[in-house]
């Protein structure tokens, strides 16, 4: 049996999403509290939808480039299991926490992944590189790049994934964890069960198992 690699579904921003997601096998769920998102969230929204989930999901707050006080705030108030930091932070500004970091990145070559390197943290998530956006922009990411970023940390792959090209980027780069954002929705913020329903479908067909 192949090894499941696990999923997580972000930009959640309502109940019903949230519900379908961790029905359909989601592993972990992401919450972004950067402004400059189109799935922005804020405190009590996101305290609101997490007080409705009633299965064991990890939960994890989006942050971009925000001040460690505001982030170490916002996971206490919102119970949140993990931290993604997927804007320019330098090592240092990884540190510190009380909860385990995930860094994202959008490597353009090899080199650049291989800079994550320099950092502690938990795990690395590599996504598509677009120029002056920090992610959820339908861009895939580099298949060596995100092998490359996968030698020093887990490997949580992101960018454009969704059901029609999820199991040969899974194939190509043999991720701990996919990310799962645009390529699941109807709109920004707005997911399309449909669309979930096939991610996992297509998911549990390739690890031959019946949970993702």
């Amino acid at each position: 049996m192949k090894r499941r690699v696990r999923v997580k579904i972000c930009g959640i921003t309502n109940g019903p999403d949230a519900d379908a997601a961790v029905g359909f096998g989601a592993d972990a769920l992401g919450f972004i509290f950067y402004p400059g998102s189109p799935r922005c969230v804020t405190v009590g929204s996101a305290r609101e939808i997490i007080g409705s989930v009633r299965a064991p999901v990890l939960l994890v707050g989006v942050f971009v480039n925000q001040p460690h006080a505001f982030i170490a705030e916002t996971m206490r108030q919102c119970g949140l299991h993990a931290i993604q930091l997927s804007g320019d932070e330098l090592p240092e500004e990884c540190l510190g926490f009380d909860r385990p970091v995930i860094k994202a990145i959008r490597p353009r070559n090899t080199a650049e992944a291989e800079a994550i390197s320099r950092y502690r943290i938990s795990a690395v998530l590599v996504d598509g590189y677009r120029t002056g956006e920090y992610g959820g922009t339908g861009v895939t990411a580099d298949p060596a790049s995100a092998r490359t970023a996968g030698r020093h940390f887990p490997l949580i792959l992101s960018g454009g994934l969704g059901p029609a090209n999820v199991a040969e980027a899974v194939r190509s780069t043999e991720p701990f964890a996919v990310d799962v954002n645009s390529g699941v929705e109807m709109e920004p913020g707005k997911k399309d069960h449909g669309k979930l329903q096939e991610l996992f479908a297509v998911l549990n067909t390739q690890s031959g198992n019946g949970r993702v």
